[in-house]
């Protein structure tokens, strides 16, 4: 199989040395070694305006929201609810109304499943999965389709990594309900065409749910021009906190389906007798949220559109060229996901090692990567392997860092003969 490197298409100004100074974790040392962290697509790193945001909030405001009527309270709503302001701005959603705080990116699908879901699919219907969707679009459907008596289909793939949109377009049948597609493929960093994907199936009637969790941190995203139904994504990976992610979902769509929670804050009035739901987006926002990663989630955004976010995709294309051809100079290293189509992530296997022994050398070196089969365990049974090592960039990884990652395998192929 022949790697194809991505071709980068405008010139790249970002002062890579002055954004590292915003993280003060890549000042750390790992085992005696300068920390290279290779694993942004497991999680990134967090810049000080994000880490002083979630501080600030607990020294200074903290207090539950939507609930009190005293300064405290009042002040963590408005800096809660700027934060959903700026989450709709940033992906050009069309109201605040669709844009729902949840846990993650997994608690969103499982969301969409467990509501539009149920509500819309039943025996006999379908729904259509790609052959390299991350566990977390694909157990919340398997259980949906377990308990409704639905069936799943599944877009077969290339030995690229890239998904055959001619057999999709041949899937849709009268009992399709929906297509549930990853954006940016976790373990092999394809970019699907999703635009194109979501045209197809509203042709037929079919609403689409994009897993963005591996694109909103590289990409620019726009609802109202992809023109998906749901849209789900986490902070962590885009260098915000942990236990936020967002639902984005058309507010039509949002409207017709049940809560997904009960509890307070999701309601309008409760007795015994009857309860009456809170209007959107609160309705799917059952308890005190994660408040200060919302707070911070604000923070993040408007910290990655200071740099710009056609800045930070054209550094990193240009970043995973780099890596990618130097890595294939490496004799016995084998690239697994070969798209015309990257976002910044490689996964390879070396011949005569397995990926968690690369994994543990690398470590040692200072260098950290994820190796396993990444939640897409169906990816792996499809390429032949068991796992591979994978490397994931972000805005503040050099050339310099590839370079000593490539002297480290250089190494492992030594040391494992």
């Amino acid at each position: 199989m022949t790697a194809v490197v991505p071709q980068v298409d405008q010139p790249v100004f970002l002062d890579v040395d002055s954004v590292r100074e915003d993280f003060p974790i890549l000042k750390e040392h790992v085992h005696g070694k300068p920390l290279i962290y290779f694993d942004n697509g497991a999680t990134s790193q967090k810049p000080i305006p994000v880490i002083e945001a979630m501080h600030r909030y607990y020294l200074q405001e903290n207090s539950n929201i939507h609930r009190g009527v005293h300064l405290l309270s009042t002040q963590a709503t408005i800096a809660y609810e700027q934060a959903r302001s700026k989450v709709k701005s940033f992906i050009n959603a069309g109201s605040e109304n669709e844009v729902v705080f949840v846990r993650g990116t997994t608690e969103a699908i499982n969301l969409v499943a467990q509501t539009y879901g149920r509500q819309n699919v039943k025996s006999g219907d379908e729904i259509i999965l790609t052959a390299m969707e991350h566990h977390s679009n694909i157990v919340p459907w398997q259980l949906l389709a377990k308990q409704n008596g639905a069936t799943i289909k599944v877009v077969p793939m290339t030995d690229q990594g890239e998904l055959i949109i001619d057999e999709y377009e041949k899937m849709f049948t009268p009992r399709t309900r929906l297509v549930a597609v990853v954006h940016v493929s976790n373990s092999l960093g394809t970019v699907n065409p999703v635009h194109h994907m979501v045209e197809i199936a509203h042709r037929h009637g079919v609403p689409v749910l994009v897993d963005g969790a591996q694109a909103v941190q590289h990409m620019p995203v726009d609802m109202r021009a992809m023109q998906c139904d749901f849209y789900a994504f986490s902070a962590h990976k885009m260098y915000g906190p942990t236990g936020v992610g967002i639902l984005y979902g058309r507010e039509e769509l949002l409207q017709d389906m049940p809560p997904y929670q009960g509890g307070g804050d999701m309601i309008r009035s409760v007795s015994f007798e009857e309860t009456t739901f809170n209007e959107l987006p609160y309705k799917f926002e059952a308890g005190t949220p994660n408040i200060s990663g919302g707070i911070a989630f604000d923070a993040t955004i408007d910290y990655v559109n200071q740099i710009g976010m056609h800045r930070i995709m054209a550094y990193e294309n240009a970043l995973m060229r780099y890596a990618t051809e130097s890595l294939l100079n490496i004799p016995g290293l084998r690239i697994i996901g070969t798209a015309k189509t990257k976002a910044s992530v490689i996964s390879f296997v070396l011949d005569g090692v397995h990926p968690h022994d690369v994994g543990t050398f690398l470590d040692l070196e200072g260098i950290a990567i994820r190796t396993g089969h990444h939640c897409t365990q169906p990816v792996m049974t499809f390429f032949g392997i068991p796992a591979t090592s994978r490397v994931s960039l972000a805005l503040y990884n050099k050339k310099e860092e590839i370079d000593v990652l490539v002297e480290a395998l250089h190494k492992v192929r030594k040391t494992f003969g």
